[in-house]
């Protein structure tokens, strides 16, 4: 960061470096998070950030796009090399936006939608009755198996067969196994529903090949693009079919959104071509292979892992046993130096804003260069927090132990 901020403004200056000092010297667990390259970072903050360019490429609705439109141009190509799909539309400044414009593409207003209950491991936009997915739709909610904690794809036929939706949505946000696409289909098919796949947690992982991919079988696929496919904050729309494309992009604009954030939408297409690199393939790989080694270790030292370990980047630890509330291991961890999300477990006996469990997420700690070995550090770190949940002394301790072993993987980016 040059010095015009810290001239102008050293208010904001200082609080952005005490976030970059809180970013090198905490263990970040938060699955939705990560690191981007400092190309990206170069790419968001140049001079796109001054140019205003609703419309899309060849059809704007302001002068000088010129090179805007052959910038927005080159991510797409890019998006749709690195998911092989026809068409894609990188406007969207959220994951949010991109499944409000899902909707929108195939649906009308009230229509019915059968997603993942967020408090089974599905998102906000699948359907709460807090957002707008709840309250513009009809929701027909599916969870998973009280016994093993996974999709069960009988139930969810059952389901569909009751109430007919007209879209069926896959994807969550705290589901640590493989999503069968292919059954998903399948139950679409049989009651005449479009199928979306929203991947916004393994989009990175479908690029590098490791998780499936489900534009074989969705009508339209959204997702972010700054978790595990290690790009700038915003949201992606894929799909096969034109007409559908069509109407995705005038979801988009104009229905949703106004001018696109063209800094954004370039850092976008940096972080495509990363992601179609073998060391970005290596990356996801070793994601993984961090993920199942920290909840293999945190199973060894009593912690309940929900559904018995991962296919992902991410999973989610159960604390009854641990007589602990997500909300108070969320707080002490923060005190030792570790940074995790609070989350409900399937079939939660507490609140949300209380929860039995946290969730874990390996993305940011890999791009930092921690290995499998290192898994069973952390490991050990989070089981010292459960046992001394209420002494601060200690937890105080523990966080000079984070910093002193976070100093062998420092942040590159800045």
């Amino acid at each position: 960061m040059n010095n015009a901020l810290k001239n102008i403004d050293s208010k904001i200056y200082n609080l952005i470096k005490k976030e970059e000092e809180r970013q090198h010297n905490h263990i970040e667990l938060i699955a939705s998070e990560n690191i981007v390259d400092t190309a990206v970072m170069e790419a968001v903050g140049s001079a796109l950030t001054n140019k205003y360019a609703e419309g899309y490429s060849g059809k704007r609705y302001y002068g000088g796009c010129e090179i805007i439109d052959m910038i927005e141009t080159e991510a797409i190509e890019r998006a749709k090399k690195l998911f092989n799909c026809k068409f894609a539309n990188v406007q969207p400044h959220s994951g949010s936006n991109a499944n409000a414009a899902a909707y929108m593409a195939l649906l009308k207003s009230n229509a019915k939608i059968m997603a993942m209950s967020l408090s089974e491991g599905g998102h906000l936009t699948h359907g709460s009755p807090v957002n707008f997915s709840g309250q513009l739709y009809k929701i027909i909610s599916y969870g998973v198996s009280k016994d093993t904690g996974l999709i069960d794809y009988n139930e969810v036929q059952k389901l569909a067969r009751r109430h007919k939706p007209n879209l069926i949505v896959a994807g969550a946000t705290a589901y640590s196994r493989i999503i069968d696409f292919k059954k998903f289909r399948e139950i679409a098919d049989e009651v005449g529903a479009y199928l979306m796949v929203d991947m916004a947690h393994f989009a990175g992982l479908v690029a590098a090949d490791i998780y499936p991919t489900p534009l074989e079988y969705a009508d339209i696929v959204t997702s972010t693009t700054h978790k595990t496919l290690r790009g700038p904050r915003g949201g992606l729309l894929l799909a096969q079919d034109e007409k559908i494309a069509q109407n995705m992009n005038k979801a988009v604009f104009p229905g949703l959104q106004g001018g696109p954030l063209m800094h954004i939408i370039a850092g976008k297409a940096v972080a495509f071509k990363l992601a179609m690199t073998q060391q970005f393939k290596n990356y996801q790989k070793q994601i993984v292979k961090n993920a199942q080694a920290l909840a293999q270790a945190l199973a060894d030292l009593n912690f309940t892992i929900i559904t018995g370990g991962t296919d992902t980047h991410l999973f989610l630890v159960d604390l009854t046993n641990k007589k602990i509330t997500g909300k108070q291991f969320e707080q002490a961890l923060d005190l030792a130096g570790i940074t995790v999300n609070k989350n409900t477990i399937p079939f939660d006996k507490q609140s949300p804003f209380v929860t039995s469990g946290i969730r874990i997420g390996t993305p940011a700690i890999t791009t930092r260069g921690m290995k499998d070995q290192d898994m069973q550090i952390i490991a050990e770190l989070i089981s010292a927090v459960a046992d001394n949940i209420d002494n601060i002394r200690k937890l105080r301790i523990l966080k000079q132990k984070t910093i002193k072993f976070l100093k062998q993987f420092p942040i590159k980016a800045f």
